[in-house]
């Protein structure tokens, strides 16, 4: 049955129906005339005919955005079985049920208790169920059914940006495509005209046009030119309802850029630029730039400079400069103001890129004329060639001329020159130079083995303006003279066995030479004239620059003659012939049976990896050396142990005493004990000298005693001399000698100031001769005398 019941649903839901809805004054208030009912049917499982329904709905209507105070009636539900005796209960479930929607459980009345949006959700799925309130069993099955939420005009077009930036060439041609802009509307498209949006142009014309439906811009005006006006602004207008009246609207805002092409030709703002060159500009210098103006950008402004004529054609160039599009005039060859004063150019600004299209406006290029004019200047003089190659042979004579060199002042006036040699490249003054001619002539000797090339600088100046000046450079070379006798390649020192055989090469000569031959050296050997017949060997010249050294006899006896030393004759073929005597030393050593060496005097040839006599003796000078310095670094130390404790610079060697009044003479002081001196037993051991440092590393040395008497002249040389052949002894003495005086002093006291107490009468008198310094001294003493007088 509940099969039977869907189906029935599903029918009416194809149904055509009026769909309509009228809100309740109140919520407690009678149903319209037509209210919208959904029957839900339902019967016995045991009656199966067909019964008679009432008008059945599927789907209710509601629409958006309420504005009433009361909630929003939707419609009714009722089920076939509800008799009117409230035994039934309604029940709602599914989207929003309960909170959005509510359903009067007796009458099956359902309401909207919110504002809904269209645009938030359009449709809502709900299930009614009929049950019975005392069995609490439903009694028909659940039902489905839609609300659908009508949509009304509440929302604008809305672009899909606030703002488009677009750009076309300029001078494009009319209904050119700019850009597509495109609005969209929340609105219902399937409902009314809510959403239908057509667009309009609110600012951009005559310039633009727009499309009402497809939202396309297109250019409207012909020709347009950028080097006019280049930035437009667009205002767009999208409007829903198509557009009527009551349509809601937005706008957006399109700028457009217009591109540039190539339409304008370069153009020189003057026909006629004027420069200025001195003739001593350098080539590739800039003289001047020209600029040639094109209304155009970027690559349809780029110029490319060109000289197509005029008689500084040759003498000229010109460059683009990239950054500016400048034309940079240089010069490609010297200048000169006696032969050619004033060139005239003509210059051509050429666009490099150039659109067809616009052909029929004219060439796309123009042309200047361009004089330049040479200003004179004091130029330096000029050499008759970059540099100078000059050769001389190494033997000749001092002041000997080997070439000249040649300058002239280019200028109209032939200012004379003077001429020099730059002694920083001629630091031993080999070579000097004529200051009025140039010639160049040796002043020392030359080598050509010492060193072949000379390279020096000439300098050429104005007399009359010294400033003026340039450098030549002159190469020197010396031609090789043959002035060198050739000689040994290496030193040669060779042995010969004592069982050697007659005629047995023992050792092969090579020579070499310092000079230089072009055909090849060939020497000459042989030996010297008193060496020819009496040596015990014999030389042969192998004819190509070798000789070979052979034995004379049999056998050698080293105990007769350990060494030999045979003269060479060493000669080259140059003219003049140079030759010398070279020495080989040949040594007398024992050998076995097959010729190697065993012994001989020559120690270096059989030990040749030890040490040489030369050697030997280097290093035993080096250990005495180095024992010599231990021992003077030994002593030294020594001494300075042993300084003394006066060690300043007032060092005084002497004793003093010092007396407050007479007293007993050196027995008042601890210097010097003449008692001691008479009698050596009293000695104190505990008593130090006080004129050296205290040695502690050595006990004092005690001597002999002395007999009773001695005599004191004995006494001090005894220990003078002990002191002299004592080691510890310091490197220096205080010696004081007196005669004995004092109590008991045969001479009694010598002290000039006992002598107040002598009975003989002074006379001062005299003093007052002496001065008016000693006149004062006069009358103090005389007044002592007088009162010792009375």
């Amino acid at each position: 049955m509940r099969t039977y019941h869907c189906f029935w649903l599903l029918f009416w839901a194809g149904q055509p129906h009026q769909s309509f809805l009228t809100p309740l004054s109140k919520r407690t208030s009678g149903f319209p005339e037509k209210e919208k009912v959904l029957v839900l049917s339902g019967n016995s499982r045991r009656d199966l005919h067909r019964s008679k329904r009432s008008w059945m709905w599927n789907q209710f209507f509601l629409l958006e955005e309420y504005t009433g105070t009361d909630y929003q009636y939707v419609g009714k539900l009722h089920s076939d079985q509800d008799k009117g005796d409230g035994s039934l209960k309604y029940i709602l479930s599914g989207d929003g049920a309960g909170d959005l929607f509510i359903i009067n459980e007796n009458t099956g009345d359902i309401q909207a208790t919110k504002r809904l949006d269209r645009e938030e959700k359009p449709v809502y799925i709900l299930r009614a169920q009929a049950i019975n309130r005392r069995t609490g069993r439903p009694v028909e099955p659940e039902s489905e059914f839609i609300i659908k939420i009508h949509d009304i005009n509440d929302n604008e077009p809305m672009f899909t940006k606030d703002v488009y930036n677009a750009s076309i060439p300029e001078m494009s041609d009319v209904g050119t495509f700019v850009v597509q802009v495109t609005a969209t509307d929340a609105d219902d498209p399937t409902y009314g005209n809510s959403a239908k949006v057509v667009y309009s142009i609110l600012q951009g014309q005559p310039y633009f046009s727009v499309e009402s439906e497809t939202g396309i811009i297109k250019t409207a005006l012909l020709n347009m030119d950028r080097e006019n006006r280049e930035q437009y602004q667009v205002v767009i207008q999208a409007k829903d309802m198509g557009g009527q009246m009551g349509g809601l609207s937005g706008t957006t805002t399109v700028n457009i850029t217009l591109t540039d092409v190539n339409d304008n030709p370069p153009r020189f703002p003057q026909s006629t630029y004027q420069f200025r060159a001195p003739e001593s500009t350098p080539p590739d210098s800039p003289v001047g730039r020209i600029k040639a103006n094109d209304a155009d950008v970027d690559e349809n402004a780029e110029i490319e400079y060109s000289i197509t004529e005029g008689d500084g054609y040759d003498m000229f160039g010109i460059t683009t400069d990239k950054d500016t599009q400048e034309g940079i005039i240089t010069v490609k060859k010297a200048l000169d103001f006696e032969n050619k004063n004033l060139y005239i150019l003509k210059v051509e600004a050429t666009n490099t890129h150039v659109d067809p299209r616009f052909l029929y406006l004219g060439p796309f290029k123009d042309s200047a004329t361009v004089r330049i004019q040479v200003e004179d200047v004091d130029e330096p003089p000029v050499f008759s060639r970059p540099a100078y190659i000059m050769e001389v042979k190494e033997d000749v004579p001092i002041n000997s001329v080997i070439g000249t060199v040649t300058a002239q002042d280019p200028d109209a006036a032939k200012n004379p020159v003077k001429y020099s040699v730059d002694r920083h490249t001629d630091m031993d003054r080999v070579f000097n130079i004529n200051s009025g001619n140039g010639s160049i002539f040796t002043s020392k000797p030359l080598d050509r083995e010492t060193l072949l090339w000379h390279n020096i600088t000439v300098i050429a100046a104005e007399i009359n303006n010294p400033k003026q000046s340039s450098r030549v450079p002159v190469f020197i070379k010396v031609l090789d003279v043959n002035d060198n006798a050739p000689e040994f390649a290496m030193f040669y020192e060779t042995f010969v066995c004592e069982n050697a055989k007659a005629e047995q090469l023992i050792q092969t000569l090579s020579a070499v030479d310092k000079d230089d031959s072009y055909s090849g050296h060939q020497f000459s050997f042989s030996l010297a004239p008193e060496a020819a017949s009496s040596s015990n060997f014999t030389l042969q010249d192998n004819r190509d620059n070798t000789a070979g050294i052979f034995t004379r006899k049999t056998r050698y006896n080293r105990h007769e003659m350990s060494t030999y030393f045979l003269p060479v004759v060493i000669s080259d073929n140059d003219y003049p012939i140079q030759s010398s005597t070279e020495t080989v030393t040949i040594r007398v050593c024992a050998c076995d049976h097959r010729g190697k060496m065993l012994s001989c005097n020559a120690e270096a040839l059989i030990h040749p990896t030890g040490l040489s006599t030369g050697a030997l003796i280097a290093i035993l000078l080096c250990i005495i050396i180095l024992l010599v310095t231990v021992v003077l670094f030994t002593a030294l130390r020594r001494q300075r142990k042993k300084e003394p404790l006066i060690i300043s610079k007032e060092d005084i060697r002497d004793n003093i005493v010092s007396y407050n009044d007479e007293g007993g003479g050196e027995e008042d002081t601890q210097a010097f004990d003449i008692g001691t001196l008479r009698n050596p037993e009293a000695i104190d051991d505990n008593k130090l000298r006080r004129d050296i440092v205290p040695e502690t590393l050595f006990m004092p040395r005690r001597t002999a005693t002395a007999r009773d008497n001695t005599d004191v002249r004995d006494f001090i040389n005894q220990r003078l001399k002990e002191n002299d052949t004592d080691p510890t002894a310091p490197p220096y003495d205080s010696l004081a000698t007196y005669a004995y005086e004092g109590n008991g002093s045969v001479a009694e006291s010598l002290s000039s100031l006992e002598s107040v107490t002598t009975d003989g009468d002074q006379d001062y008198d005299y003093l007052s001769d002496w001065g008016p310094r000693f006149k004062k001294l006069a009358d103090m003493y005389g007044a002592m005398d007088s009162d010792k007088d009375s």
